[in-house]
């Protein structure tokens, strides 16, 4: 056989293993990306033309749909955001949102906080009722997990949800160091990364899915991806590498600094 066509087959096994291990969820672009962070030297035009003849593709976004409720008499925190999600380093702002899914039982809700430096998702929860204590209970997780101190100055934006105003909620946020900061109701925009997060969410996990018999079956798919997601998943704005790693490297670098300083 020609040395092109050997060279693809063993191209195509390489391809067809890191599509599995998305899940099936990745496209060319991270394919390639993920070949060249394992030292697999091949063309980006290579593997959109392989993909091709094997069938494969990465899923496609689609709209989410608005779930904030508020409630126009609730005083609300300033925006301190103003829709720039970009920060320096870990632990300087939480973005907050959760969305919806539909089951045989009913409605269920599933609810993130991530902090925006690596996309990492720090906190989360399922449930069948959209509650104060529902979004509580992923913020104690994110608590409990990141330890925020008080010299952290760390910013924790939501949208106008009423979840998100209650008084129990606002109570908890003033005990852990966080600082309250609010967008708009029904703009994207105003948390644009927990709206990203929520639609990647829907296009990796719930829509691959033509139905969900349950909440347990919900809370165990949305377990597994948020593992995949930090552990795994590359993202273009951090340099095409997983959270974690980025995290990771920031402290590295930190500690380096720290050394020489």
């Amino acid at each position: 056989r020609p040395a092109r066509a050997r060279r693809d087959d063993e191209i195509k096994e390489e391809i067809r293993r890191v599509h599995e291990n998305s899940f099936g969820l990745y496209g060319s672009r991270k394919v390639w990306h993920q070949l060249r962070r394992e030292g697999i030297a091949v063309a980006k035009c290579t593997v959109e033309r392989l993909m091709r003849t094997m069938g494969l593709a990465g899923v496609r976004r689609g709209k989410t749909t608005v779930t904030t409720v508020s409630n126009p008499k609730t005083p609300c925190p300033l925006d301190k955001v103003n829709r720039e999600f970009r920060v320096s380093r870990p632990n300087a702002l939480w973005v907050v949102d959760f969305t919806y899914v539909h089951t045989w039982a009913g409605f269920v809700y599933v609810a993130f906080v991530i902090d925006a430096y690596a996309r990492r998702i720090v906190g989360w929860k399922v449930s069948t009722t959209a509650t104060a204590n529902f979004v509580l209970d992923a913020l104690e997780q994110a608590i409990h997990a990141r330890r925020p101190g008080p010299d952290d100055g760390l910013i924790h934006h939501s949208d106008r949800g009423v979840q998100y105003l209650a008084m129990n909620y606002t109570q908890r946020l003033a005990e852990a160091n966080l600082v309250p900061s609010v967008g708009s109701v029904g703009d994207s925009y105003d948390n644009a990364l927990a709206e990203t997060i929520n639609g990647l969410y829907k296009a990796e996990v719930i829509w691959r899915q033509r139905s969900w018999p349950s909440a347990s079956a919900v809370e165990m798919a949305t377990l597994r991806w948020v593992d995949w997601f930090n552990n795994h998943r590359l993202f273009g704005p951090i340099g095409h590498i997983p959270p974690a790693e980025a995290e990771a490297n920031y402290y590295a670098a930190r500690g380096n600094l720290d050394m020489v300083a």
